[in-house]
């Protein structure tokens, strides 16, 4: 009997303790949890240096309600920095909330020139009315244009004043834009042999490797997908004007625009070997050596087997 009772009084302060133990360790907690936070923040309003911009991007209009930053509320710089991310579309949604900022000129003519690098209208005295967020618009519509008509796309340059009519200021225009199909550009140029002219001497491919200026030169020039005329003529201008942006190495390797040619037409020619998959036996490098040596006699084999290496390891060069 005395023994029974020991043990009910045993059990019932092991259970107090255990209770007040726990409760110890959750009080501990929660202070190492306040002192972790205060530390927090204290080191996080140091490293701002006295300026609390994290309570600045944190407010809120209500405390139970939370969405976007209004960007008002930021120094201008700020402001407009955010909103140089944005492209055209979302521009203009931002306007609906932020008129004043999202209409801003600065950022309409940035969207502008990243977009369309070179038009006429930028370097004449704005007119009377003159926006750039409507030359934006104006702009996406002519390329719109261009791409279904490319003569229409001009003409609706030339009729909005955004391009003179001349060869240069069209050819600086196509250099400068990338949003511009590359089919129908394909076909105005070949109808256009001035432009194209104007077009190719706006490269410069001074002390380039042939292979990597063939490829620059193609990606602003697409290449016709089957051999011709059309493809005879840009391969030969696209040798005088290497040959002219580099004399001091055709001296030395003893090249001239004819010698460029026939290497340009041979890069061609191996490109399509050794990326095409219906070629099964591809055109070894002592192949390649031999073939062009035999076009061109006075071009060196070691410089021929650089040639060879180089499509070997990065590829088409009309890709």
């Amino acid at each position: 009997m005395g023994q029974g009772l020991w043990r009910v009084a045993r059990n019932q302060q092991l259970q107090q303790e255990s209770y007040s133990e726990q409760g110890y360790l959750s009080r501990e907690q929660g202070r190492r949890m306040a002192a972790s936070s205060i530390s927090n923040t204290s080191h996080r309003k140091q490293v701002q240096g006295g300026i609390d911009i994290y309570h600045l991007l944190k407010t809120r209009k209500s405390k139970e309600q939370e969405g976007f930053i209004n960007l008002e509320m930021l120094p201008p710089e700020l402001s407009f920095t955010i909103l140089s991310y944005l492209n055209a579309t979302d521009l203009c949604l931002a306007s609906c909330v932020w008129q004043d900022l999202a209409n801003d000129e600065l950022l309409w003519q940035g969207l502008c020139k990243s977009t369309w690098g070179h038009c006429s209208i930028y370097n004449k005295n704005p007119p009377l009315g003159f926006s750039f967020r409507k030359l934006y618009m104006q702009l996406d519509e002519g390329s719109l244009t261009f791409n279904a008509n490319p003569d229409e796309g001009v003409n609706y340059f030339m009729s909005k004043g955004i391009l003179d009519d001349s060869p240069k200021e069209i050819a600086k225009f196509i250099f400068c834009t990338r949003t511009l199909n590359w089919k129908k550009l394909r076909i105005y140029l070949d109808e256009r042999r001035d432009v194209l002219d104007d077009l190719v001497t706006l490269h410069n491919f001074r002390n380039q490797f042939l292979p990597n200026a063939l490829r620059e030169f193609f990606r602003h020039i697409h290449a016709p997908e089957e051999r011709g005329e059309y493809l005879e003529t840009l391969i030969t201008k696209f040798s005088h004007r290497f040959c002219a942006c580099n004399p001091d190495l055709m001296r030395e390797l003893g090249l001239s625009p004819d010698a460029v040619y026939v290497l340009c037409y041979s890069l061609i020619l191996l490109s399509i070997d050794l990326s095409s998959p219906h070629v099964k036996n591809k055109m070894s490098k002592r192949e390649f050596i031999r073939n062009t040596r035999r076009a061109a006699q006075n071009i060196s084999e070691d410089f021929v087997g650089h040639l060879y290496d180089n499509i070997y390891l990065i590829g088409h060069v009309a890709a």
